[in-house]
């Protein structure tokens, strides 16, 4: 068989791996088989937590860190990545050297970086920067989110790309709209505090949009938004999400009625409908204040950021896509990566086989050639969760011994 082309595109191995170094073990895995394979290593995730560091590694770009405001208005590091350009080519054969991972976290980006930076919100206003005694979504601000916002437009960004996921807010991101210069004003005229708040949201009676940066009009924001909860309700952005982030029955009533009251303000005001939008209540209501407030546009997370590292165009030619995550079972169909992953792949006319941590009985097993677990026979999840990278190389190199028998 000629040279082989092989992509490896997996997701992280939640508490155990970011995606980036289940990528490499696969690919070492890969080589101790076949030495001559051509490797292009693609990171997936899905706008959570890792999807900066996944597709920094994807296309070979660029950490950058800004000092921002935390959840609670506390000073904190956070930080966010440009993308490098990327023309879906591997690694020579039989080479893996420095990953972009390691290279990033060197300074050694790309050698040509593009104008799309990649953010991710829990960087700034995550529920994990959030002591559990202190948490509570009436005084948590997503204003750090929007420093990170101006930080991407700072380095020259002109696309965003801005994960939601894990957030530890409930204020329909007023915060967020505050740093980038969208002023609240209360019934007296007067500018509502600084870095507002779920718990301050009924204070607001006037929106002036006119100190918002001037830079937002020419970027595209891009929200990776794989829920679809509108804002307010039953199915909001406070009854679903706020309990989690340590809201109390009444106080999801008080959140739900903030977000109502801005709701009914940013239709009156500025002339648009949010409340019932798709994905508006994602991340405390988030996605609502970024269509409102910054232009955003929100879509689905795994298929924009599957095109933004440019997968589909890497997997043309290829002779195998090897993908994986640490579970895959029947609820990996509703849009997990290694069936996102899969699907493009089909479409390429390549196949695919993927590596999980645990594969269970009602899996999608007819979309894998192979599909092989690091917990089998008499490996135990304790061991698996020990020993990821060795176990991934395992099993990267039964999938390839049977790719090359077939």
């Amino acid at each position: 068989m000629p040279t082989p082309k092989i992509v490896i595109a997996p997701d992280s191995f939640k508490g155990s791996l970011a995606a980036a170094d289940v990528a490499r073990a696969i690919a070492e895995g890969v080589l101790a088989v076949c030495p001559e394979a051509l490797i292009d290593i693609c990171p997936m995730a899905d706008g959570g937590e890792g999807t900066v560091e996944a597709m920094v590694a994807a296309t070979g770009g660029k950490f950058l860190t800004t000092d921002v405001f935390d959840p609670l208005g506390s000073p904190i590091r956070a930080r966010f990545g440009m993308l490098g350009v990327t023309d879906g080519g591997g690694l020579l054969p039989g080479e893996i050297g420095l990953s972009a991972a390691d290279a990033a976290a060197h300074g050694e980006g790309a050698a040509e970086l593009s104008h799309t930076a990649v953010v991710e919100m829990a960087a700034a206003s995550g529920l994990g920067l959030v002591p559990i005694d202190r948490r509570d979504p009436r005084r948590t601000t997503t204003y750090g989110t929007g420093q990170l916002i101006l930080a991407a437009l700072d380095a020259g960004a002109r696309k965003i790309i801005l994960g939601i996921g894990g957030s530890a807010t409930n204020d329909g991101g007023a915060g967020c709209a505050q740093a980038l210069g969208v002023e609240f004003l209360d019934a007296d005229g007067e500018e509502c505090v600084c870095g507002l708040a779920g718990g301050g949201l009924m204070s607001i009676a006037t929106i002036d949009m006119s100190g918002r940066d001037k830079r937002l009009a020419a970027a595209e924001i891009l929200v990776a938004c794989d829920v679809t909860n509108p804002l307010t309700g039953p199915d909001g952005a406070a009854a679903v999400y706020g309990p989690q982030k340590g809201a109390t029955e009444e106080v999801v009533r008080q959140l739900d009625a903030g977000l109502a009251h801005l709701a009914s303000l940013i239709r009156d005001q500025l002339g648009m409908d949010v409340e019932t939008l798709p994905g508006a209540g994602a991340a405390g209501g988030l996605g609502a204040g970024l269509v409102a407030f910054a232009g955003a546009k929100l879509t689905n997370g795994g298929k924009l950021i599957s095109e933004a590292v440019g997968l589909p165009a890497r997997l043309r030619g290829a002779d195998l896509c090897i993908t994986g995550e640490g579970k895959i079972d029947a609820q990996s169909r509703f849009g997990k990566a290694p069936v996102r992953v899969a699907n493009l792949a089909g479409q390429a006319g390549v196949s695919t086989a993927c590596i999980a941590g645990v594969a269970e009985e009602d899996a999608p097993r007819e979309l894998f050639r192979d599909l092989r677990a690091l917990v089998e026979n008499d490996v135990t999840p304790e061991t698996a969760m020990a020993n990821p990278e060795e176990l991934l190389q395992a099993r990267a190199r039964d999938v390839m011994r049977n790719f090359l028998q077939q």
